[in-house]
C-alpha cells in the first residue's frame, strides 16, 4: 500500500480533530482556545477520549465556555456537568483542576489564551511549558493541545509528538514531523494528526490487553 492511499484512507476513517468532536470550531479566539483548553485537561487522565469530548460538550453545554464562566461556577455546578457526560472516578478532582485553571488563566493572562502565545514569543517549546503551568496538563496533555491549536496558530506547525510519530511508523509513514508534514497541506496538520491519535488507538484495543 502506498503512503498516498494509506493517508487518503487513514483521514477517510478517522479525518476529524479531537476539537470538532467535542462540539468545537476552533478559531483565532479567546472561548474557542479555552474550550480546547478544557478539552486538553479532560484528556490528561487515563480516560476514553470518548468521554472527555463528551465531558467538553456537557461543560460548554452548561455554559462554562470561557474561564470567567468557570472560574465562576461552583463546585458542584462542574461536577454535575461532568457526571452527566459520566466522567467518573476523576469528576471531583477534575472539577477541582478546572476552576485553578480558569482563575490561573484569568490572572495570568486575563482570560486570553492568546497572551499565553504571545509569552510564547512564537517558540513551541516555550508554549508547551506555559501550558504545564496550567493544573492538570502535563507533557501529554502539551502535545494534544499543540497538536489541535496548530490549526489556528501556524507557528505551531507541525505538531506532531512522538506518539503521533510511533503510530505513523507502524502503519509505513514518515515517522518524522517534517516527514509527515510532506503528506498533506499544513491546513490539515491537526487532521492527520487526530486520525493518527485514533488508528493508535483502534490498533491497540485490537491487539487487546496488555499492548503498549
Amino acid at each position: 500500500m502506498t503512503g498516498g492511499t494509506t493517508v487518503s484512507g487513514l483521514l477517510d476513517e478517522h479525518g476529524r480533530t479531537y476539537a470538532r468532536e467535542a462540539g468545537i470550531t476552533l478559531r483565532d479566539r479567546p472561548s474557542p482556545l479555552y474550550r480546547l483548553l478544557v478539552l486538553t485537561v479532560l484528556s490528561s487522565i487515563r480516560i476514553s477520549a470518548d468521554t472527555a469530548t463528551a465531558a467538553a460538550r456537557e461543560l460548554s453545554r452548561a455554559g462554562l465556555r470561557t474561564p470567567r464562566a468557570m472560574a465562576d461556577s461552583t463546585w458542584q455546578d462542574r461536577v454535575d456537568a461532568l457526571g452527566r457526560a459520566h466522567y467518573v472516578r476523576y469528576d471531583e478532582s477534575t472539577a477541582t483542576a478546572l476552576g485553578d485553571g480558569a482563575r490561573l488563566v484569568l490572572e495570568r493572562w486575563r482570560g486570553d489564551l492568546r497572551r499565553m502565545a504571545a509569552e510564547a514569543g512564537g517558540d513551541p517549546g516555550a508554549l508547551r511549558g506555559l501550558l504545564r503551568e496550567v493544573p492538570r496538563i502535563g507533557p501529554v496533555g502539551a502535545d494534544v493541545f499543540c497538536r489541535e491549536a496548530q490549526a489556528v496558530w501556524p507557528w505551531l506547525r507541525p505538531s506532531f509528538d512522538a506518539r503521533v510519530c510511533r503510530t505513523a511508523r507502524d502503519l509505513g509513514l514518515p515517522g518524522t514531523p517534517e516527514g509527515l508534514a510532506r503528506l498533506v497541506p499544513p491546513q490539515e496538520y491537526a487532521v492527520l494528526g487526530a486520525a493518527l491519535v485514533r488508528a493508535g488507538r483502534a490498533e491497540r484495543r485490537t491487539k487487546g490487553p496488555g499492548t503498549a
